[in-house]
């Protein structure tokens, strides 16, 4: 089996399935193969989550995992032993020229930097999507997605937040969204991410050349980024220090923090102005941490304290103080949510454990008066139930994980930076403020034959 299609072959074979997009894109998506199963494509078969999202979605009983790709030849070998029946390859590109009609869905679960160009090459085959987060690596991908969405309303897709489905944190939603703690007045949202020994992260900052293993297609792990040699300490796991292919604690974390937020407030659509605060500007090669910064929102409702709602989102654990979220005592958790209100402050943990505080006072968000039921939620399941035409709860669709995403891309890239108030206009995809920063952490380069496609 070839590891990659040859630039002739693919531009051929691209150029050919796309003169049936724009009428596959009008046209009901395909929700299951003949015996009523869903056909699932999986990308980034191990890893550090594809093993986990594979077997939860296979063990949805009405799902076939239909194919297998991944640049690891030795991943790839693993999953197929568990999946004898799926087609395998190792290019993405592959798995659509050739094999489009053997599966109505995929799974995203690559490194962040190949997050785009897999999912809309998805979305334009008119595929249902689960995809990794971040959503996406650079702010203009945001916009991509968001015309996909127009483009396909049909389509099913679902953002890895997986702790969203945990009672407590959409308790959290519906008392905000009642107002049971009155207007809003700002966020404190702060990640651990990355600490001392992380695995996660190249936190040395090793900036090492060395062969890369061989059963590692390096080329096509390299994906839209410019070629380079390989380095230590780099794939497959602590990409996430990288500037080019991660997006650090701050992009790590961010669905699994800021998704609450955005799930009450629905009028926090973009944001109009980002500050970091570090202790060094993000450089070539690799982010930089500790890292504080304040994403402003513009608003005009009753449920809000104030014209503008900033979120001041931190990572490397550093937590807002006791005052500044009026309460008595500090937080001592390293990963929160924190949504200080006039009436009370919310104080939320990753997996759902909340404390409300009124007055000086605590108690568990779960006793709060009006809320509904919240009976057990299987995230990845709820993904194909919607696939397969019934309709549960969903947390997230791409269409919620766009504005999470804004907010945390715009702490991330503002970190080449810092100290600066960076004025941001999504609708121009430009800092208004800055022309340097819209040259340089809006959007890539692509490299040649691994550019996103239009989905319109």
């Amino acid at each position: 089996m070839k590891t990659a299609l040859s630039r002739r072959h693919f531009l051929h074979t691209t150029a050919a399935a796309s003169l049936g997009l724009a009428t596959l894109g009008r046209s009901r998506a395909r929700a299951a193969s003949p015996n009523g199963k869903l056909r699932v494509l999986s990308i980034g078969v191990v890893g550090t989550i594809g093993s986990a999202d594979r077997k939860q979605v296979a063990a949805h009983p009405e799902v076939e995992i239909a194919g297998l790709c991944d640049v690891d030849s030795n991943y790839l070998a693993q999953a197929a032993a568990e999946h004898p029946q799926a087609f395998t390859c190792r290019d993405y590109r592959e798995a659509f020229a050739k094999h489009a009609d053997k599966f109505d869905a995929v799974i995203v679960s690559v490194p962040d930097h190949s997050h785009a160009p897999i999912l809309l090459t998805a979305m334009a085959h008119n595929k249902h999507v689960y995809g990794q987060k971040p959503l996406v690596h650079q702010l203009e991908e945001l916009v991509m997605v968001e015309r996909a969405i127009k483009a396909r309303p049909q389509l099913i897709t679902q953002l890895g937040n997986q702790r969203m489905a945990n009672a407590g944190r959409r308790a959290a939603v519906e008392i905000l969204r009642q107002g049971q703690l009155g207007k809003a007045i700002e966020a404190h949202v702060w990640t651990g991410a990355p600490s001392p020994g992380d695995t996660y992260f190249n936190g040395a900052r090793v900036l090492k050349q060395a062969l890369a293993p061989p059963n590692l297609d390096w080329n096509l792990w390299l994906g839209p980024c410019p070629e380079m040699p390989y380095h230590e300490q780099l794939a497959p796991v602590q990409w996430r220090s990288w500037w080019d292919f991660g997006t650090n604690g701050l992009g790590d974390w961010g669905c699994h923090l800021l998704d609450v937020i955005f799930f009450s407030y629905d009028e926090l659509l973009s944001p109009v102005s980002v500050k970091t605060d570090c202790a060094e500007p993000a450089g070539k090669y690799f982010h930089t941490n500790p890292c504080k910064s304040t994403v402003v929102y513009q608003v005009s409702s009753d449920k809000f304290s104030a014209k503008t709602f900033p979120i001041h989102y931190s990572d490397s654990g550093q937590q807002a103080s006791a005052e500044q979220l009026r309460i008595p005592e500090p937080v001592k958790d390293s990963t929160m949510t924190v949504v200080v209100c006039e009436g009370g402050t919310m104080v939320l943990d990753c997996e759902g454990g909340m404390k409300i505080w009124r007055d000086g006072k605590a108690i568990a968000g779960l006793r709060m008066p009006g809320l509904p039921a919240f009976p057990p939620l299987n995230h990845w399941h709820a993904w194909v139930d919607n696939c397969l035409g019934k309709k549960v709860e969903l947390r997230t669709p791409f269409k919620d994980a766009v504005r999470m995403t804004e907010a945390t891309l715009l702490a991330v890239k503002a970190t080449r930076f810092p100290g600066q108030e960076l004025l941001w206009d999504k609708s121009k995809l430009a800092f208004t403020n800055n022309a340097q920063a819209t040259a340089t952490i809006v959007k890539r380069e692509y490299r040649d034959g691994f550019a996103p496609p239009p989905v319109g």
